[in-house]
């Protein structure tokens, strides 16, 4: 509570960010009969748009928010879209694969003179960023243990106090009644462990892994051609996402693996997946963008030498993948200024 500048009566535990997102559809939906229209932006984790499209199939309206080229969601757009039956806006804080760090608070201010209520996707960011549930003003939030280094299978759903919410997991009294179930105990106490650890830390990390990606940043752009940049800035410390024009990211993506270096086509729940990200068609982007479209990511146990290990190998790597000399293609196809 205290990480997020909640009351401790507003914590619920759950088992991840997934059951938190689902719940906060799922729970709003149950209470709030009479109204049946949501906005969701379009690049949101599986986890809430799968619980949307569900709502969908029962009859309700779903209109999804765009962004755009860098990821961004327009609080202009989610002002237009809203009506007296708009129940729910969900829009994540951080982005999972372009690190885009939303205007939430605009996006909240918007909304709550609709009379809709706010949820944020903030797996991503809390304990990455500071995150102020007050600050923010919304209603509900999401959060997993295991990105800021707690054990895995343990999240919260922040529920604002009055807040109408119905219960999602039923059975048992647990949580004042709306989360049935036995307490997983061992992974509550380490997810309040390392959050504790998160946040005394957090401004010595955040510089850390800050200077770590864009060390990585700059060497890709200076070093290596045919390179495009998918995002935009403010965005998270430890994300970044490049296309390597000229090759597949299948085929980069598996030597890289190969060779010892992780990343992803897609969120981290889809790191040996290789269909085009939906967060990136959702910005816009072109097939060949798409196609060789790759999201790296750093923490607090990467060291210089990961990163600079990385772009060597990237380079040897494309290379070889890129065999003819004459691409049609820009060197630099996006402009950076960090």
């Amino acid at each position: 509570a205290q990480a997020i500048g909640a009351s401790p009566s507003e914590i619920y535990f759950t088992s991840g960010g997934t059951e938190s997102d689902n719940w906060a559809i799922e729970g709003l939906a149950a209470a709030f009969p009479e109204k049946r229209h949501l906005l969701v932006s379009s690049i949101e984790h599986p986890a809430l748009l799968s619980s949307v499209e569900r709502l969908r199939s029962r009859g309700y309206e779903i209109t999804y928010l765009s962004a755009d080229e860098a990821g961004f969601v327009s609080p202009e757009e989610v002002a237009k879209a809203l009506r007296e039956d708009t129940l729910l806006v969900s829009v994540m804080l951080a982005n999972n694969e372009v690190g885009t760090i939303q205007p939430l608070k605009e996006i909240a201010r918007e909304s709550h003179r609709f009379g809709a209520l706010v949820h944020t996707d903030a797996v991503q960011a809390v304990g990455s960023i500071p995150v102020d549930v007050r600050d923010l003003d919304v209603d509900l939030l999401s959060l997993s243990s295991h990105k800021f280094y707690g054990p895995k299978g343990a999240g919260v759903l922040y529920v604002k106090k009055g807040t109408r919410i119905k219960g999602f997991m039923l059975g048992g009294e647990q949580e004042r009644s709306l989360r049935g179930g036995t307490y997983n105990v061992p992974a509550i106490v380490g997810m309040g462990r390392a959050i504790e650890i998160a946040v005394s830390d957090m401004e010595k990390n955040v510089e850390y892994v800050t200077q770590l990606k864009y060390r990585f940043f700059r060497r890709v752009f200076d070093e290596i051609e045919y390179v495009v940049w998918n995002g935009g800035e403010p965005s998270l410390p430890g994300t970044v996402n490049f296309s390597f024009l000229g090759v597949k990211n299948a085929d980069l993506l598996s030597a890289l693996d190969q060779a010892g270096v992780e990343a992803s086509s897609g969120s981290a729940c889809s790191s040996g997946s290789v269909e085009p990200s939906h967060v990136l068609r959702a910005m816009g982007l072109s097939k060949e963008i798409l196609s060789s479209a790759l999201r790296f990511s750093f923490g607090r146990e990467n060291t210089p030498e990961d990163v600079d290990r990385a772009v060597d190998l990237l380079k040897i790597i494309l290379a070889r993948l890129r065999k003819d000399e004459d691409l049609f293609l820009p060197k630099k196809t996006k402009k950076y200024d960090l």
